[in-house]
């Protein structure tokens, strides 16, 4: 027993069945620093897990609960609508300044509500409004929320199958790889868009991850998105990157698209966003695309000032320079390498490694074998989940600022766990 059985009897008996990873992790969990959980009973855990994907900056930043602090103790506006404030003009103006502007880029920002999937529900919305056309494509594999318009565009049956309703106005197409790394799957959407008799409408646009983060760790390449992106503009569509999870540093640079030159119409951000689990989230669109009447999409929680604050604190304390990328640069190739490792080491040898930055994933082939892992790991003090569509690959999200000793310690229990099973 990892934990007393009787500290889990309230989410037991009063939380709803829904809740999931109180399953998978079974202690009461009570503080955090860094990358390392404590539950009720002083025992440690190095989390690679990371909010899923939400702490890019670890559990309790100093710097940015610090600025919270000062802001809460200063009566700053915590709640305000979409009304001005002086902690919402700082965030855009920084984030203009230390972002959007170094790249080249020129959006303009839509706080659409707390949460990624608000995000998306506003961009596929946005994107119907501006061409007047309602299809969206999205791509095997994809996970972009579970609220109605979000799932409509997400490919699990598991999540699809909870929604009581068809789920209309999205078609799917195959991802990079999803035909084998030898078939460029750009080429059957162009075939699709370009015949008439295709049964495939123009769409309104094009959604997509640029590495699949619950889809199974599926990273894009360069050319496909870039591909991905010329079709966008041959037809006349759309181009939406989810950057939910796989932005604010996750695979290296700021953007996960940066790589790949790309300049999407839409930029949905949110998870790391706040800088400290706070919630917010954040659209990014081309002006000529700021068709929206006043107050035609809204949100009771769109302006938490609070997490505008820590936001901005994370800006100026990650990303004035180029340390975090030069520090997830080498933690990733840590990580792969211990990775690949472990592959060659495994005693039938079905094991493989796939990512980018630090966003990682070890496909275990089935969900069983993973299952087996992720649990003798959290025996020996790690938190790691599994994604993939039958949830057969560990998918690895440190905290990009964890320490190279919490990092190998990490490693090492995956390591010991992987080869007491597989």
């Amino acid at each position: 027993m990892l934990s007393n059985a009787n500290s889990l009897l309230t989410f037991e008996n009063l939380e709803s069945n829904v809740r999931s990873y109180s399953r998978s992790f079974p202690v009461v969990f009570r503080t955090a620093e860094g990358a390392i959980l404590e539950d009720e009973d002083g025992r440690e855990f190095v989390d690679f897990l990371s909010g899923a994907g939400t702490l890019n900056y670890g559990h309790n930043d100093p710097d940015l609960l610090n600025d919270a602090i000062k802001y809460l103790d200063s009566g700053g506006i915590v709640h305000g609508l979409d009304m001005a404030t002086s902690a919402k003009r700082e965030f855009i103006e920084r984030f203009d300044e230390i972002i959007l502007r170094p790249r080249g880029l020129t959006y303009k920002f839509q706080f659409p509500g707390p949460t990624g999937a608000n995000a998306v529900e506003a961009a596929l919305k946005l994107a119907r409004k501006v061409t007047g056309r309602p299809g969206i494509i999205s791509f095997t594999n994809g996970f972009h929320g579970v609220s109605l318009g979000a799932l409509a565009v997400t490919g699990n049956r598991y999540y699809r199958g909870a929604a009581g309703l068809p789920l209309t106005g999205a078609v799917f197409m195959p991802y990079d790889g999803y035909w084998g790394a030898d078939k460029d799957t750009s080429d059957c959407l162009d075939r699709v868009l370009g015949d008439a008799s295709s049964g495939v409408d123009l769409p309104a646009a094009i959604i997509t991850e640029t590495v699949q983060g619950e889809g199974g760790i599926n990273p894009a390449t360069k050319d496909w998105l870039r591909a991905i992106e010329r079709l966008c503009k041959k037809y006349g569509v759309l181009l939406i990157v989810d950057d939910i999870q796989t932005g604010c540093g996750r695979t290296g640079s700021f953007f996960s698209f940066e790589f790949a030159d790309l300049a999407p119409d839409i930029v949905l951000l949110s998870k790391s966003l706040s800088g400290c689990g706070l919630p917010l989230s954040l659209l990014l669109l081309k002006p000529e695309l700021d068709v929206w009447r006043p107050g035609e999409h809204n949100g009771t929680f769109r302006g938490n000032n609070l997490a505008l604050v820590t936001a901005t604190a994370a800006l100026q304390k990650y990303w004035t320079n180029e340390k975090l990328s030069d520090h997830v640069a080498e933690a990733g190739r840590i990580m792969g390498e211990r990775l690949r490792q472990i592959t060659e080491r495994s005693r039938d040898h079905s094991l493989s490694a796939r990512g980018r930055g630090m966003m990682l994933g070890l496909d275990c082939n089935t969900g069983k074998l993973a299952e087996k892992i992720v649990s003798k790991a959290f025996q020996d003090g790690l938190v790691v989940e599994r994604c993939g569509a039958e949830d057969e690959v560990i998918k690895l999200l440190p905290p990009l600022t964890i320490d190279k000793q919490a990092l190998h310690r990490g490693l090492d229990i995956l390591d010991t766990s992987v080869h007491a099973n597989a």
